[in-house]
């Protein structure tokens, strides 16, 4: 039988979501406790990877089940002998043709960054207190990610994805309190970046984030940003700003 599976992951200790054969990753720990818990081999399927570091404040996975259990009672003892980075929200039974990863239609990723520094907040958000920053100018630049578009420039170089493709349905940055998100303090002036799109390449959130400051710093026009769509050269990663680190980026949410 095919059953889903909700959680949350703090993606600090670990390798990314995706199994990895010597370094500890969210799917691999949490198969490994299926596996003592129902004595059989899991495999379970996530929504998507998510890099090192990064972390899931909503995900979405499946798994198949030849032994029966109590689904309320397996959730309370996965949680039990899961590391405390990772807790399980619910296991639903689902469509014997539900997949977590293609069918979903729309995920949603935010980027916190603070302004005031926070020690509070380190391993949380990105301290980006460079004065004088122009979110008006970065909300321009960000509207123009709005639809279909290629996406090489922001995207990990040597990936192996079929297409560079996305269509991006909003991007914007808004204060932390006015965001509904649980993190930060007014006092540290949070700011949150919010993008959602059908599918997204890998790095791209952390390369569109780091080109968006570059804008609101003054060190790249909203014309230069909105160039970087589309552009399919052979080089086309280097013309985009950089990556800004993983600490700080977490899946939000997934729709299906």
């Amino acid at each position: 039988m095919r059953y889903r599976m909700e959680l949350s992951y703090d993606g600090s200790a670990f390798r990314g979501w995706q199994r990895q054969p010597d370094a500890p990753s969210v799917q691999g720990t949490i198969e490994t406790a299926l596996k003592t818990l129902l004595h059989e081999e899991i495999q379970l399927t996530g929504a998507g990877r998510t890099d090192t570091g990064v972390h899931a404040s909503a995900y979405t996975a499946h798994f198949d089940a030849e032994t029966e259990f109590e689904r309320t009672q397996l959730a309370y003892k996965l949680n039990s002998i899961l590391p405390t980075e990772i807790a399980i929200k619910s296991i639903s039974p689902a469509n014997p043709d539900f997949h977590a990863r293609f069918d979903a239609v729309k995920r949603e990723y935010i980027y916190l960054i603070h302004r005031k520094k926070n020690p509070f907040l380190r391993n949380r958000s990105y301290y980006f207190g460079y004065p004088d920053m122009d979110f008006e100018a970065m909300n321009r630049a960000a509207s123009l990610l709005k639809g279909t578009h290629d996406f090489s420039a922001f995207e990990k170089t040597g990936a192996d994805n079929k297409t560079s493709v996305c269509t991006v349905f909003e991007a914007r940055w808004s204060r932390l309190e006015e965001s509904g998100l649980p993190f930060g303090t007014a006092e540290s002036e949070c700011w949150c970046f919010r993008i959602s799109a059908d599918r997204f390449l890998r790095n791209m959130v952390r390369a569109i984030v780091g080109s968006l400051l570059e804008v609101g710093r003054g060190k790249r026009t909203e014309e230069n940003f909105g160039k970087l769509m589309d552009a399919t050269v052979a080089n086309a990663r280097s013309l985009a700003g950089e990556s800004v680190p993983a600490h700080a980026l977490y899946l939000n949410k997934i729709e299906y």
